[in-house]
């Protein structure tokens, strides 16, 4: 069965190493499987008003760049998120962008929850060093929001480059990109 990966590109510059490693892996995506690509930088969402506990808790239907990102997240069997490493965890474009699913939850007519249910979510990062236990919070992060969302879980694509185009020079993360959409993904649970 042919698979539609949305690619969300979370840096906040363009071809980066995060994103070339993405790039390497979506090279090897099966014939039949679509891929599309968004800058998350690019778009121009809404800020994100947590309005749960509040009168206005029902969330009025996403518009302009907010709608394009809502419909081709819930048009994608396979979500992955190329986040470079900050701070230990995800981008802030990144970070916004799960905010917002907590606007698309809050909409009834959505039914966002269960339409995300079963779909994979992956991860791609670059990060500085070799010690990759250092992106362990932005895994935990994109593991907690698939487990949450009853998606399944893919895993994350780690690479090591801190400079632009050093992740030509990570070997082993080249390796593991040909093979990295071609595990089987499991249900996310919380660890």
């Amino acid at each position: 069965m042919a698979r539609d990966f949305l690619f969300l590109l979370g840096s906040t510059r363009s071809g980066g190493n995060t994103e070339a490693l993405a790039r390497q892996a979506a090279e090897q995506l099966p014939t039949g499987d679509t891929a599309r690509w968004l800058s998350l930088a690019d778009l121009e969402l809404p800020p994100f008003r947590d309005r749960r506990h509040s009168e206005e808790r029902v969330q009025p239907a996403p518009t302009g760049d907010a709608a394009v990102l809502l419909d081709a997240t819930l048009g994608a069997t396979d979500l992955v998120i190329a986040s470079p490493l900050y701070w230990y965890s995800v981008t802030t474009p990144v970070k916004h962008y799960l905010d917002h699913w907590v606007t698309w939850l809050y909409n009834p007519e959505l039914d966002f929850r269960q339409r995300m249910a079963d779909r994979t979510l992956w991860g791609v990062t670059a990060l500085s060093g070799r010690d990759h236990s250092v992106a362990d919070p932005l895994v935990g992060t994109l593991r907690h929001s698939a487990a949450y969302m009853k998606m399944n879980w893919g895993g994350v694509l780690l690479g090591s480059a801190t400079r632009p185009g050093e992740i030509a020079d990570d070997s082993a993360a080249a390796a593991r990109a040909k093979t990295f959409f071609s595990s089987t993904p499991v249900p996310a649970t919380h660890a």
